[in-house]
C-alpha cells in the first residue's frame, strides 16, 4: 500500500520543524512506502491528490490545516484512494472530530496503519466541506482572520471579540428538507457535518458524521448574555442544552437572506451570496 502525504509548506506556527525530514523517518519506521509532495499554491492539494489517486496511492494525506484537509478530500472525492491526515493548523476540527492524533509521530504512524471508514461530505453553492460550513458571523470572522496576518487561537479570539461590538444579524428565511419554514434572524447559521469548528470549539456537539444529515446551529441575535451562554457551551459541548442557540437537523436546507451574508467553508472564507442552497 502506497501513501502520499501532501505537505502545505505554510501550515502551523511553528517553522523550526523539518516537516519532510520527519514524516520521512516515521513512515519509513512505519514501514510504508510513501511519497512527499509539497503543494506550491491555494488550490495545488486538491490537484495533488487527485493525480495521486490516479497513479494508485491508496492513501493520501493531508499534511496541514483544515483549509489543506479540504482541498485533498476534494481531489479525493470519486476516487478509490481514503484520507490521511496528520494536523498542522490552528483549529484542526475534523482531525479532532475523527481522533486524529495532534502530534506528528502518532498521526504519520496511523496513516500508515489506517482504520478505513466513510464519512459525510456536504456543499454549499457548489462547495464541498467536510468539517462545518456556516454564513453570518463566523464566516465574517474567518474573512477577518485570513487578513489578520498572524495565526492560532490568541488571534482569532481577538479577531472575534473586536468583531462582535460591530456585526449585525442579517434577515433570513431558512427552508428545511421536511418543509419547515424559520423566518428569522441570522447572526450565526452553522452547518455541522462534524462536531466542531477546531480547537474543541463544539458547534454542534451531536453531529454523527456518517449519518447523511447536516446539523443546523442558528442564533439569531447574540446579545451579551446569550454571548456568554454561546462561549461556555462551545466549550464545554453543551451548547444545545444552553438555551443559546436553535438547532435542527436535515439533508437539505435552502437559505434566503435579505442581503448578501459571507459563507465559509471548513473555516476558509469563500464569498459573498444572497441565496445560499446547502446539500
Amino acid at each position: 500500500m502506497r501513501i502520499c502525504f501532501i505537505l502545505n509548506p505554510t501550515s502551523g506556527t511553528d517553522r523550526s520543524q523539518n516537516v519532510p525530514a520527519l514524516i520521512a523517518e516515521h513512515a519509513a519506521a512505519a514501514g510504508a512506502e510513501f511519497d512527499i509532495m509539497p503543494t506550491q499554491y491555494a488550490g495545488h492539494a486538491e490537484q495533488l491528490a487527485r493525480e495521486a489517486a490516479a497513479a494508485g496511492c491508496r492513501v493520501v494525506v493531508a499534511v496541514g490545516g483544515d483549509g489543506t484537509v479540504n482541498e485533498v478530500a476534494r481531489g479525493l472525492l470519486g476516487t478509490g484512494a481514503a484520507l490521511g491526515i496528520v494536523p498542522r493548523g490552528s483549529g484542526n476540527g475534523l482531525a479532532r472530530h475523527l481522533h486524529v492524533p495532534l502530534g506528528l509521530p502518532a498521526a504519520v504512524q496511523r496513516a500508515c496503519h489506517p482504520d478505513f471508514q466513510r464519512i459525510d461530505a456536504g456543499r454549499i453553492n457548489g462547495h464541498w466541506f467536510f468539517c462545518t460550513a456556516g454564513l453570518g458571523f463566523d464566516a465574517h470572522v474567518s474573512k477577518m482572520f485570513a487578513q489578520a496576518g498572524t495565526r492560532g487561537l490568541s488571534t482569532y479570539v481577538k479577531v472575534a471579540l473586536r468583531e462582535y461590538r460591530r456585526y449585525q444579524p442579517t434577515a433570513v428565511q431558512v427552508e428545511l428538507e421536511n418543509q419547515a419554514l424559520l423566518d428569522t434572524h441570522c447572526y450565526v447559521l452553522a452547518f455541522a457535518n462534524a462536531a466542531q469548528y477546531g480547537n474543541n470549539a463544539y458547534i454542534a456537539p451531536r453531529a454523527n458524521i456518517q449519518d447523511g444529515l447536516l446539523d443546523l446551529c442558528l442564533i439569531d441575535a447574540l446579545p451579551i448574555w446569550r454571548a456568554v451562554r454561546v462561549g461556555v457551551g462551545l466549550a464545554l459541548g453543551t451548547l444545545p442544552t444552553s438555551g443559546g442557540a436553535q438547532f435542527h437537523r436535515s439533508r437539505h436546507i435552502r437559505v434566503r437572506a435579505a442581503a448578501p451574508l459571507g459563507f465559509h467553508v471548513d473555516g476558509d472564507y469563500v464569498a459573498d451570496a444572497p441565496n445560499l442552497r446547502w446539500n
